[in-house]
Order: C-alpha cells, then sequence, then structure tokens
C-alpha cells in the first residue's frame, strides 16, 4: 500500500519555520547506506531508526535504505516484499543473476521505509578480485586479517555495482542521491564516483576513526589537533587502510556532513576537509498531553527503583528512601571516553561534601554499562529474593488480619491485637526473614530481569539524573533521551550534544542541562565543576525538582526530527546542486537556511545562578514560600521570546576557539 507524504514543517513551540523550497522528491530516488540498517550494533542504528519517519513523510515510495544481510535480523524486523520499482527490481535481478544475493522489503519500524540488504557472504567469492579494483582505482590495499574492513568492500563494491545498473536504466529522470553513513560503506561511495556513475552523494561521519582511537589513549586531543601526524597515528594502531578508506569516502563526496560543530572541528584536522553541513541527531518526540503525565511516570517509574534498592540493601538499608536520588551513567564501557574516570572521582568529593555539611540526602548511582559478566552475585540475587518473599508474606499475613478484622466487626467485637494474629502467622514472618538461597540466570537491564525488572526507558524516568560526563562523544544520544523524558542531565563541552545545547539554550542550567567544561579546563577542574553540579542538585527540594523537569522536557521540541530534519534537507539540496547543476540551483554563497534559536532564561529563575538553589544546610521539601512559578505562564513566555537567531556553528562571541579552528 502506498504511503502518503504528508511532512510540514509547523513551527515547534516557537521553533522557527522552515521556509527553504521543497525539492521535487517525485522525480528523485533517495538512498540511505548504512551499515546498521536493520543491524544494531551503537547509536547509528538509533539516527537512521528515528529519522525513517520525518524522512518517509517527506519522500514516500522513492525513499530506500540499504545494509547488509544478516538472516536473524532480516526474519525479525522485515517484511519482504517485491520492489514497486521496476529499475530498481532489474538491478537487483543483474546481482542475483550472477550469484550475488539482494533481498527486499520494509523495516518493521515506524514509517516502514523500504530496504534493500546485500548478502555479503554470497558474494564473497569476489573478494579477491575486487580489492584488485580497489588498488587500481585508487591505492588503497586491504589485509586479509581486517574482516570487518573486508566486509565494507564486498558490501560497496554490490552498492556501486546496483547503482551502476539502476542508473543505467534510468538514464537522466530521476535523479538519484545516495546517502552514506561511517566509513564501512565508504566503499560503495568511492567506487561510485572512480566509476563517474551519475548519482549525488552525501557522506556523513558520526565519528571519526581516529578521534575514538586516540582519545581512548588518555591523550589531550582536542588541544594538539593541529599537531597529530595523522599517518602516523593510524598507522601505529593499524588501522591505516580503514582511515584511507574513510578519507577517501569524505573527500569523493559532493557533500560531507558531521553530527556536531565539535566533531566537524575535529574531522577537520583528522581528514582534511571541513564539513559543508552540520546535522545534529534527533529523536521522534511524543508529547503528553498534561505535563503531569510525564511527571507521573517519574513518580511510578521510581517506585521500581526503590524496590530494588530494598532488595540490594537487604539488612544495611539505614537511610531513607523519601530522601534518596538516583543518579546514572549509560553507555559503551569506555573507562576514559566515557568519563567513567571523571565521574568516579566526583562521587567520591560529592561524599565528602554530603558528610562534611551532614546533609540527610543519599545518592544511589547506576553504572549501566554492557561488560562481560559470568553470572549475577550470588548475594545480590539472595537481597532480591528476600524483598520479594516479605513482601508477598507481608501481603499474605495483612489479607489474613483484614479477614478476621472483619469477621470481628460483624460481631460487634473490637479484637484483641495481640491474638488476632495466630502461631503460624508468626513463623512464616520470622521464615521469610531467615531465608533464602537461590540462582538466576544474567540478563542486562530489561523487564525481564530478576534483579532490576525494567526497560532502559522505564529506568531512566525513575531516575534523577543521568551523568554523562563524556571526553569523547561525537553527539551523545544518552543526554537527548534524558532530556525528552525530562530528567535533567549532566553533558560536557566536548560533547555534540553539549554544544548544542549551550548554543540552543541561554542557561541551560535552568533547564536542568549542566555542561562541564572539559575543553578549556584542567582534568581536576572538570571534576570540580562536575561535584558542584552534582551537589547543588543534591541541595534541591521536590519541588525545585519538579520545576527544572518541566523545564527540560520542555527543551524536547529541540531535539525532535521534525526541527532538526531541516539540516538533511539543505545536505541534500546542496549535493544535487553540485551533481547536477544544470537541473538544481542553489546560491553557492548563501548561507544555510538552518538557523538556531536561543531558549530564554525561565522568567522564575533569579538573575543570579548562585540564588536558585539554597545554601547548605540541606532544607525541607515542605517549603513551599521559594520561588514563584507557574508553568503554563512561564512556557508560554519562552515561546515569545525565542526571537534571537544564530548561525549554527558560530563560535559565540567572547568564547575561545580551538587551535587550527576559525570562529567561522
Amino acid at each position: 500500500m502506498p504511503l502518503t507524504r504528508s511532512l510540514s514543517m509547523t513551527s515547534l513551540s516557537g521553533l522557527p519555520l522552515w521556509d527553504e523550497e521543497d525539492l521535487p522528491v517525485d522525480d528523485l530516488l533517495l538512498f540511505e547506506i548504512a551499515w546498521e540498517v536493520t543491524n544494531k550494533v551503537g547509536g547509528i542504528y538509533t539516527v537512521i531508526q528515528t529519522k525513517a519517519k520525518i524522512t518517509v513523510d517527506e519522500w514516500g515510495e522513492n525513499l530506500f535504505m540499504m545494509g547488509p544481510y544478516y538472516e536473524h535480523n532480516f526474519n525479525t524486523q522485515v517484511e519482504q516484499c517485491e520492489p514497486p520499482n521496476p529499475a530498481i527490481k532489474k538491478a537487483m535481478g543483474a546481482l542475483i543473476d550472477n550469484g550475488c544475493l539482494v533481498y527486499f522489503g520494509r523495516w518493521l519500524i515506524e514509517g516502514s521505509p523500504y530496504v534493500i540488504l546485500f548478502d555479503t557472504g554470497s558474494a564473497a567469492w569476489n573478494l579477491d578480485r575486487w580489492k584488485g579494483d580497489l588498488w587500481d582505482t585508487c591505492g588503497i590495499g586491504l589485509p586479509a586479517h581486517d574482516r570487518e574492513a573486508n566486509d565494507s568492500l564486498l558490501f560497496g563494491s554490490m552498492v556501486a555495482w546496483f547503482f551502476k545498473e539502476l542508473t543505467d536504466e534510468l538514464g537522466d529522470s530521476p535523479n538519484v542521491l545516495a546517502h552514506f553513513h561511517e566509513w564501512q560503506v565508504g566503499a560503495g561511495l568511492i567506487l561510485c564516483r572512480s566509476r563517474k556513475i551519475p548519482l549525488a552523494t552525501i557522506f556523513t561521519t558520526h565519528a571519526t576513526l581516529l578521534g575514538r582511537y586516540i582519545c581512548a589513549g588518555n591523550v589531550d586531543f582536542y588541544n594538539n589537533l593541529d599537531k597529530f601526524n595523522i599517518d602516523q597515528e593510524a598507522g601505529e594502531r593499524q588501522i591505516y587502510h580503514r582511515y584511507c578508506l574513510e578519507r577517501a569516502a569524505v573527500h569523493c563526496a559532493h557533500v560531507f556532513t558531521t553530527v556536531s560543530q565539535i566533531t566537524a572541528v575535529e574531522a577537520n584536522h583528522m581528514l582534511h576537509r571541513k564539513p559543508d553541513v552540520v546535522t545534529p541527531n534527533g529523536l521522534n518526540i511524543k508529547k503528553f498531553s498534561a505535563m503531569h503525565e510525564f511527571q507521573n511516570l517519574h513518580s511510578t517509574n521510581k517506585g521500581q527503583i526503590q524496590e530494588f534498592i530494598r532488595g540490594h540493601f537487604y539488612g544495611h538499608l539505614d537511610f531513607n528512601l523519601e530522601k534518596t536520588l538516583f543518579f546514572f551513567i549509560a553507555g559503551r564501557y569506555e573507562f576514559s571516553n566515557k568519563g567513567v574516570d571523571i565521574f568516579l572521582e566526583s562521587l567520591s568529593r560529592l561524599n565528602y561534601l554530603l558528610r562534611v555539611h551532614k546533609n540527610d540526602v543519599t545518592v544511589v548511582v547506576f553504572f549501566i554499562m554492557p561488560a562481560k559478566t559470568n553470572n549475577f552475585n550470588v548475594e545480590t540475587l539472595k537481597g532480591q529474593a528476600v524483598r520479594k518473599q516479605l513482601w508477598d508474606t507481608a501481603h499474605t499475613v495483612k489479607d489474613k488480619f483484614g479477614k478476621r478484622l472483619y469477621e470481628a466487626l460483624l460481631k460487634g467485637d473490637i479484637p484483641d491485637m495481640n491474638t488476632i494474629l495466630d502461631r503460624d502467622d508468626f513463623t512464616i514472618m520470622k521464615r521469610a526473614i531467615y531465608a533464602t538461597q537461590i540462582v538466576f540466570h544474567p540478563e542486562f537491564l530489561s523487564s525481564t530481569s530478576p534483579l532490576l525488572p525494567m526497560d532502559y526507558e522505564e529506568f531512566v524516568r525513575g531516575c534523577h539524573l543521568g551523568v554523562f560526563p563524556s571526553y569523547y562523544e561525537p553527539w551523545g544520544y544518552t543526554p537527548g533521551e534524558c532530556t525528552v523524558m525530562g530528567i535533567p542531565s549532566v553533558t560536557t563541552n566536548l560533547s555534540g550534544f553539549g554544544c548544542f545545547m549551550e548554543e540552543h539554550v541561554s542557561d541551560p542550567t535552568a533547564y536542568g542541562i549542566y555542561i562541564v567544561d572539559r575543553r578549556f579546563r584542567s582534568a581536576d577542574d572538570s571534576c570540580n565543576q562536575l561535584t558542584q553540579f552534582m551537589f547543588g542538585f543534591c541541595q534541591q527540594s521536590r519541588r525545585q525538582r519538579i520545576i527544572q523537569r518541566n523545564r527540560t522536557e520542555r527543551l524536547s521540541d529541540l531535539l525532535d526530527w521534525r526541527y532538526l530534519g531541516r539540516f538533511y534537507m539543505h545536505a541534500r539540496s546542496l549535493a544535487l546542486s553540485r551533481a547536477f547543476p544544470d537541473k538544481f540551483k542553489m546560491e553557492p554563497l548563501a548561507p544555510p537556511q538552518t538557523e538556531g534559536f536561543r531558549y530564554p532564561r525561565p522568567g522564575s529563575v533569579p538573575p543570579s545562578p548562585s540564588a536558585s538553589v539554597h545554601s547548605t544546610p540541606h532544607h525541607s521539601d515542605e517549603e513551599d514560600d521559594e520561588e514563584p512559578y507557574d508553568e503554563d505562564k512561564e512556557a508560554e513566555r519562552d515561546r515569545q521570546n525565542i526571537k534571537a537567531p544564530f548561525t549554527l556553528g558560530a563560535t559565540p562571541e567572547g568564547k575561545k576557539t580551538h587551535p587550527g579552528e576559525s570562529a567561522d
């Protein structure tokens, strides 16, 4: 059934209208190529998956996503069907007739985009010949031991072959636009351009290869960008061939984009090309009809976490859960890149401050980072089992107690509370206290886990603060996910998300976005700043936290693909104007229509940041005369005040630029 196009770039809570001329999508075919199409590996999967709906709304039946074929993924995520476009069917047939299998269907995600999946295993017999073609074309050789690089060549060669067959069949109309994501699919772009296949190309790097490798080695990366010997660094890490594929794809593309301004600076040095457009990552935002609904979700999910805490600290629960805050960090287990090192040190300093100031708040911290495990800790499982058994026993005894009390009252008696429970009831309760031994099979953070039976989204909603003090984070979906769920978070000015919020929000802290300076401060100073952020958060009353969550959730419009999709639209227009200048015109000197708007400081926040929270000691949650606040009035005032446009990527006035980084 054909999909309808319903795109309407309307103003989102005061954000600017999109007024760039629409592309003639009826006369175009758009292909998005990524290794993570139907294949979840990392963050690029989230980008592709969440952006699908807004792209399908714009392009309808003329959007196709391309990725590698994996049987399990295809059987569970794709509804197989016949290609509706005869030219695409014929191009697929050319590969299939030569023994290279290609599959077509609809990806079962929101938007249901078409997908074309290439079985690299079926084409493996061509590997040596295609390696020779790559060497003859651009002098890049791939070692036999690097299976990922070899698979990327097999995939890229099949993609280039497909596009050659397709464009030969289509002729001059419709024109083809191909958007390649990351180095794993770069070979396809390189081969398409070297063979002069008539299509417009975009290449997006979500993180440079060398950037991730170098930062993992505890190097002062950002202050030495202009000092690295790039070829030597790649060679020492035995990824020179991968780096060459990435760099060649960057320079072959008509348009080069990256996901954040901080990564644009990095790419300019690592890959020697300044990105043409910055394309920030977004999410599909589903707003609640009433503000209190997401607050209720926080309360409900917090209750589930509290139940876990009761079991985890069974026998040692000497703190008040009603005055306990839940912090968490999540992501890849990269100790330095993700800022785990600075987080641990800051927690030690926070613990000292809370003790010195005799603060009655307890902080429980979760590290949600997948790592190899053999089994659950037996003591942890025992605590959860005891908690559950105590809960079940309490309910059993409560039901019996209630029934006996009811029967006594019916007779007109006031029962003796010392006799209403019999000896068996006391035996059951004692047995529950003294039990139990048990073993479970380990599972990681899901609703079926015996430890913490919650999905990730439910867990995030139940926490109070997400802490992500990353040193290397080209974008950073984790704080973005916190924002759209109304949960305050800590990020850094070395993450794409942190830089984006600094540019869009006048006072990020007032909106629950705490940005640690890891770019221009020493590690110790950054650690102190993070400690102060967390300590200040612990000082807030419950009412202040509720107000802050309302403000945090209000920023979600900034992360909506309906707003951020415009950056991709501009990149496509630019690519078409460069590939087919006779058919698509674009002013070469005109600034991109990608202006952002700064959210003002909330009207109810005092002018001095130091006055926004009380000084120690911690004040009571019962204080109601703190600050005047009306959520609806403040939100409306914000919408009316969003009137200060700026060009995304410009260095704010008075701010330092990076070595080798220009202010524009």
